[in-house]
């Protein structure tokens, strides 16, 4: 029998009804919110996805576009040049699927070629709804993100009247047109984009309220907390101190592991299927021992 929650197609399968999976970051960017420029060179990148892999990872995802709050788009000539020595050196080297993290129906269909084997898009369709053609074309896995704007725009006074249902509308919205172009519902997977177009408060809302956004959606969620700025927001320096948190002084990338760390926690609880980290190996502590919470035993 056919297990309902593994998702399978070509070589790869991803089971989603057990422990949350792990999809580690490979930045191919120089200018990334936290790791930018440290894996621009093909060969530290592969390094890189070989040291996550090692560590743990189901699955990594490769990008070489940033997609930080007021980044510039990248030509896709350029994003292709950063990004296919790394998939092709490692789809040869490693057993787990490789995501293209990008916006762009060119850039995934030669990443794909290249070795890539699922498509991430921050977008949700709105940037290059060819996109979707692509993956039913080759018959991969798709995560549509939701954002609003664009890098750029995106986190200028975000607002919502009614934040978890807009987010479902206009994630099913960018399923529609994903199933319209032929990729099949079981195939997609969604993402409420932690980060993008959202206040310190929409992120943690939208960590608190899991359970009635999955209810909403219906499709496996992926949760992207990794390193980012909410969650320096909550581990001010003043909180360091013993004051209140969100002072004036957010905790920079590299002192945001912990944070990271309890909402790793609380989207695995709460039942995401697959967190993006950039720290592979104290994440999967994180989910095992959410994991044998849940069951109520060891293994």
């Amino acid at each position: 029998m056919v297990d309902p929650h593994t998702l399978r197609w070509g070589r790869y399968h991803l089971p989603l009804g057990g422990r949350t999976l792990l999809m580690g970051v490979v930045n191919v960017t120089p200018d990334s919110f936290y790791d930018g420029g440290r894996y621009r060179d093909p060969e530290r990148a592969v390094a890189r996805g070989l040291q996550l892999t090692a560590e743990g990872a189901d699955l990594l995802d490769i990008g070489g576009e940033s997609t930080r709050p007021g980044a510039d788009p990248v030509p896709a000539e350029e994003e292709l040049r950063r990004v296919l020595p790394v998939i092709r050196s490692l789809s040869r080297q490693i057993p787990i699927p490789l995501s293209i993290d990008t916006t762009k129906a060119a850039v995934a269909e030669e990443a794909l070629a290249a070795g890539a084997a699922l498509i991430n898009d921050i977008s949700g369709l709105r940037f290059d709804p060819a996109l979707a053609a692509v993956a039913a074309r080759r018959e991969v896995p798709l995560i549509l993100m939701h954002s609003r704007g664009t890098p750029r725009t995106m986190q200028q006074a975000p607002h919502y009247d009614h934040l978890l249902e807009e987010i479902a509308r206009e994630l099913r919205e960018a399923m529609a047109k994903a199933t319209a172009s032929g990729v099949p519902e079981d195939r997609i997977l969604a993402d409420p984009g932690l980060g993008f177009a959202k206040t310190a408060d929409h992120n943690l809302q939208i960590l608190r309220e899991l359970p009635r956004l999955q209810s909403l959606l219906g499709r496996p969620l992926v949760i992207g907390p990794s390193r980012k700025s909410f969650l320096g927001a909550v581990l001010s320096s003043t909180s360091a101190l013993g004051g209140q948190p969100g002072g004036a002084s957010p905790a920079p990338p590299e002192e945001r592991l912990e944070g990271t760390l309890a909402a790793v926690a609380i989207a695995a609880w709460h039942g995401a299927r697959i967190v993006r980290v950039h720290d592979v190996a104290p994440a999967l502590k994180v989910v095992r021992v959410v994991e044998a919470i849940k069951q109520g035993r060891v293994s």
